[in-house]
C-alpha cells in the first residue's frame, strides 16, 4: 500500500508535465501505427482495456486505430493523469474518443470481472509491481484468446534514466517472457524503429491468452 500511495502521488503531481513529454515523443501515433499495422481480428465492437493509461495518450492510439471498439476503458492510479485524460478525450475530434470510460484502479485488483476485455493495452505500467502478479491479473481480464499489447520499458540508458525519474525498476527481457509463457502464447515481438523516440526506451510483446 506505501508504495502504491507513493507512486500515485507521483504521478499526480507531474501529470501535465508527463502529458506533455509523451506528445513531444509522438506516443500516440507510434502506438495507433503499431496497431493498425497488426490487423487484429477482434469481433465486432470489441471491449479494450487501457491498464496504468496515465493521461491517456496511449488510450487515443487505440482509439485512433480504427478498432471499431465498442467502449475503451483508461484504468490509472492517480486522480490528476485521469482528470487530464477525461479532458483530452472530451477534447480529442475522432469519435471513438467518446468512447472511453475512466476508472481509478491499480494494476492488481481491477474492478472488472474475469473475462471481459477483447484486448489490452499497457506501457510503463508493470514495471511497479511484481511482475507474475501484474501479468496474471491482466489474464484474469481477458477473455481466452484476447490479446494483450505489452509495451514494457526496455534495459537501455534511457531506461536508467526513466528508473530514476519515475522511480520504477526495469523487468529483464528473457524474465518478461517467462512469466507471460505461464499465460499467454507469445505471437509477435516488436522493436519501434529507430527513428521513433519512442524506440529509445520501449519495445512491444503481442501477447494472446491462452485458452483453458
Amino acid at each position: 500500500m506505501a508504495d502504491e500511495t507513493k507512486t500515485r502521488k507521483l504521478y499526480d503531481r507531474i501529470a501535465d508535465v508527463h502529458n506533455v513529454a509523451l506528445k513531444v515523443n509522438r506516443y500516440r501515433q507510434s502506438v495507433t501505427k503499431y496497431l493498425r499495422s497488426l490487423n487484429l481480428d477482434l469481433g465486432p465492437e470489441p471491449l479494450i482495456l487501457d491498464a496504468g493509461s496515465g493521461t491517456g495518450i496511449q488510450t487515443l492510439g487505440l482509439a485512433s486505430a480504427g478498432l471499431n471498439l465498442r467502449r475503451a476503458v483508461a484504468l490509472d492510479i492517480s486522480h490528476k493523469s485521469l482528470k487530464v485524460a477525461r479532458e483530452q478525450f472530451h477534447r480529442d475530434r475522432i469519435p471513438d474518443a467518446a468512447r472511453i470510460d475512466v476508472v481509478q484502479g491499480d494494476m492488481l485488483g481491477f474492478p472488472f470481472a474475469a473475462n471481459t476485455f477483447d484486448l489490452v493495452l499497457t506501457c510503463g505500467a508493470l514495471e511497479y509491481v511484481p511482475l507474475a502478479d501484474g501479468l496474471a491479473e491482466m489474464a484474469r481480464v481477458l477473455k481466452p484468446g484476447g490479446k494483450l499489447v505489452l509495451i514494457p520499458v526496455k534495459p537501455s540508458v534511457v531506461g536508467t534514466v526513466l528508473e530514476v525519474l519515475y522511480k520504477f525498476k526495469t523487468h529483464k527481457v528473457d524474465d518478461v517472457k517467462r512469466v507471460a509463457l505461464r499465460h499467454f502464447n507469445i505471437v509477435g515481438n516488436h522493436t519501434f524503429p529507430a527513428i521513433e523516440p519512442m524506440s529509445w526506451s520501449k519495445r512491444i510483446f503481442l501477447l494472446e491468452k491462452k485458452h483453458d
